[in-house]
């Protein structure tokens, strides 16, 4: 006789299932998430579907914030199918390496729109074969490109510790960081994780179970669950034992006051 699945694994297991599909449709939607093409189309006054979705990304961000990271990711989901084969922690405090990739990039960008003159129009599609990324019509080049791009997700997430991609170069985690810092500063409401402060018993359970190496018992020591590093992913709220973690709608929440040790 098998034994049900709970609801809390269930939803770990709908969400791997979500990044693994993902990762298997990369070659169809690959174009749809490429820096280079926004550069191309930028040059041809066109607003190519990646122009588009990075737009996309960093308006959801101020509602969803990197939950895009944590359960439809691509590059996500080849980093944690890679989790069987190495779970070490990354470094956090490395971090800044990924703005080392944006920030030229997106300067990049700016300057060949400026010198084409602005966009005029937008193209979903462009580049794509009626949607399609990667075809033989478009020759080897595209191929050569996916792959370098999968072996740098591939080693930094064997070199790098756990989803070292997402923390070292990926150039589609900014944009949602930005998105998610605009709304904690105007304080909208958005999606984000609540802690039961009393509930917690300090077992790390949370904190070595994370998929992006975030110290999430301090977060709920602290009251606060919020990190530009978060993906929105659930796990700590599937794995803690007390629940003392969970889903939430609403408004930023201060950071409690930590209170001194009574003499």
């Amino acid at each position: 006789m098998s034994t049900p699945v709970s609801p809390v694994h269930k939803r770990q297991n709908v969400r791997r299932a979500l990044l693994l599909v993902s990762f298997l449709l990369f070659p169809i939607t690959f174009y749809y998430l490429s820096p280079y093409l926004i550069i191309m189309g930028a040059g041809e006054r066109t607003a190519s579907g990646s122009m588009v979705v990075f737009g996309v990304m960093i308006l959801t961000a101020l509602v969803l914030g990197r939950l895009f990271c944590g359960w439809v990711c691509p590059a996500g989901g080849l980093g944690e199918a890679l989790f069987a084969v190495q779970n070490r922690k990354a470094n956090n405090r490395l971090n800044w390496t990924r703005w080392l990739v944006w920030v030229p990039w997106v300067t990049v960008v700016a300057l060949v729109t400026l010198r084409a003159g602005g966009i005029k129009r937008i193209d979903i599609l462009y580049q794509t074969d009626h949607g399609v990324s990667l075809t033989t019509a478009g020759g080897m080049g595209p191929y050569i490109i996916f792959y370098m791009v999968l072996a740098l997700v591939f080693v930094l997430s064997l070199t790098a510790g756990k989803r070292g991609f997402c923390h070292y170069a990926c150039w589609m985690a900014p944009f949602m960081m930005i998105g998610r810092g605009v709304r904690n500063t105007l304080r909208l409401p958005a999606v984000q994780l609540r802690a039961n402060t009393p509930a917690c018993v300090a077992c790390r359970t949370c904190t070595t179970s994370c998929p992006m190496s975030l110290e999430v018992q301090a977060m709920v020591l602290r009251g606060r669950m919020e990190n530009s590093e978060c993906i929105l992913c659930g796990t700590c709220v599937d794995v803690c034992p007390h629940k003392a973690i969970s889903y939430d709608f609403g408004r930023p929440r201060p950071v409690k006051p930590t209170q001194p040790e009574k003499l």
